[in-house]
């Protein structure tokens, strides 16, 4: 009988849909990227996820985080992408934690049994606790590099951090990830040279903040607020997507079934 996965079930197989089924993954960060790694992975047959984030959606998402539109402007984003993931699969579990990721915290998140961690986060310090904390618990990890000032999908690759360029967050990751005796990493990174943002008065959020009422990380506290575009976060997240997916059925996974 034909089912919601069947085209899936044709291209990967029965075995491999099924391990999709029983496989958990934690996503954090579930904003422009980590939305489109949720979608993608729902999409595919994944069929547990925990999802992580403490931020709520904004008017300024809409541009490109999947679960943002007028309706679900002031909402936390991990429960609108929860609804979302159980709209198109009733059967998934799926685990909310409105929670700002913070060093420290993986052990009161992560219950051991994780098959994959995706770190769509965006500061530096807790990217880097995710990876260490990911490699200390043996859970594989991909984490995404910066997407933001970036115009051209097609430029993205997955390679492991010591083999990246270009891209600045990357440069901060090697470097901090080799004083941790981090030895490797998967990454999604874009080799495109960084726009300069066209920041005025007008489009500024440190001088025109529409945070929603109740938002605990204003965007006024950044540094810098970049530019981004409907194409290129989703990209990055649905190239993730794929690569979990990939790893999480194995080479042969096509085979199965």
């Amino acid at each position: 009988m034909l089912h919601e996965f069947s085209r899936t079930e044709l291209l990967i197989g029965k075995d491999a849909l099924n391990k999709l089924k029983n496989s958990k993954v934690a996503i954090f960060g579930i904003g422009g990227v980590g939305s489109f790694v949720a979608e993608g992975l729902v999409r595919a047959g994944v069929g547990r996820f925990v999802l992580v984030d403490d931020d709520l959606i904004c008017l300024t998402n809409i541009n490109r985080q999947i679960h943002a539109t007028r309706k679900t402007i002031g909402r936390p984003k991990v429960e609108v992408m929860r609804d979302r993931i159980l709209e198109i699969n009733p059967k998934a579990e799926v685990v909310a934690i409105q929670k700002f990721y913070m060093p420290g915290c993986a052990e009161e998140i992560l219950q051991g049994d994780e098959d994959y961690i995706v770190d769509a986060v965006d500061t530096v310090t807790a990217k880097i606790d995710l990876v260490v904390s990911a490699k200390k618990m043996n859970i594989p990890i991909i984490s995404a590099m910066g997407a933001g000032n970036k115009l051209d999908p097609t430029r993205f690759e997955v390679t492991d951090i010591y083999k990246t360029s270009i891209c600045p967050l990357a440069k901060v990751m090697r470097r901090e990830l080799r004083k941790r005796g981090i030895d490797s990493l998967k990454v999604v990174y874009s080799k495109e040279v960084p726009v300069t943002p066209h920041e005025t008065e007008e489009n500024s959020c440190r001088t025109g903040c529409v945070c929603p009422k109740g938002t605990a990380r204003k965007c006024t506290i950044r540094r810098q607020v970049p530019g981004s575009i409907s194409f290129v976060p989703s990209v990055a997240g649905l190239i993730i997507a794929g690569e979990v997916v990939k790893d999480l059925i194995g080479q042969t996974g096509a085979q199965n079934g």
